[in-house]
């Protein structure tokens, strides 16, 4: 066994978009689609609302996930913005930790026509799928954002920077 000064899985050359990508920081969410063993759910940072006269949201989806074909066939889903203390279950949808059971068996959800709705979630939108392209190694999506409930205990929303969670200091 040999061991290494640097980091064994580094880039031996940083991309420099990936880096400036890091250092944007946003507010996580997670987007949820489907129902009963259909339901589809996948943890989204690279995401920002269009205002104007049909306010939409565009967000950068995996073209291999399952949220992304759920989105697809239902046209419909509800992205939730998470907290603090949702982290466990934003690193579960990222697929990023162990969920036994299922990301879904993590946290209490409500049905709703356009999806599972994380039951605390304090503020979420209900959104429809109104378009979708090819970006880069992503699938660009604009919805539609058919209903906002905007909730006011979002004291401590959890955000991501440089690959790790972070909270605003209370």
């Amino acid at each position: 066994m040999t061991i290494h000064s640097s980091h064994p899985f580094a880039d031996p050359e940083p991309d420099p978009a990936r880096r400036l990508r890091g250092r944007l920081g946003t507010a996580v969410t997670l987007w949820t689609a489907g129902e009963g063993a259909d339901r589809a759910g996948l943890t989204v940072t690279s995401l920002m609302v269009a205002l104007g006269p049909t306010p939409s949201l565009l967000a950068l989806l995996d073209p291999d996930s399952d949220l992304l074909a759920e989105l697809r066939e239902s046209r419909r889903a509800v992205v939730q913005l998470l907290t603090w203390e949702d982290r466990q279950l934003a690193e579960s949808f990222a697929g990023t930790a162990p969920a036994p059971g299922g990301p879904f068996r993590q946290a209490e959800f409500a049905t709703t026509p356009y999806g599972p709705l994380l039951a605390h979630a304090t503020t979420h939108a209900l959104v429809s799928l109104a378009a979708e392209r090819e970006v880069g190694w992503s699938v660009e999506v604009e919805a539609v954002l058919d209903s906002i409930t905007v909730g006011d205990s979002d004291d401590r929303p959890l955000l991501h920077r440089r690959g790790r969670f972070l909270a605003l200091p209370e």
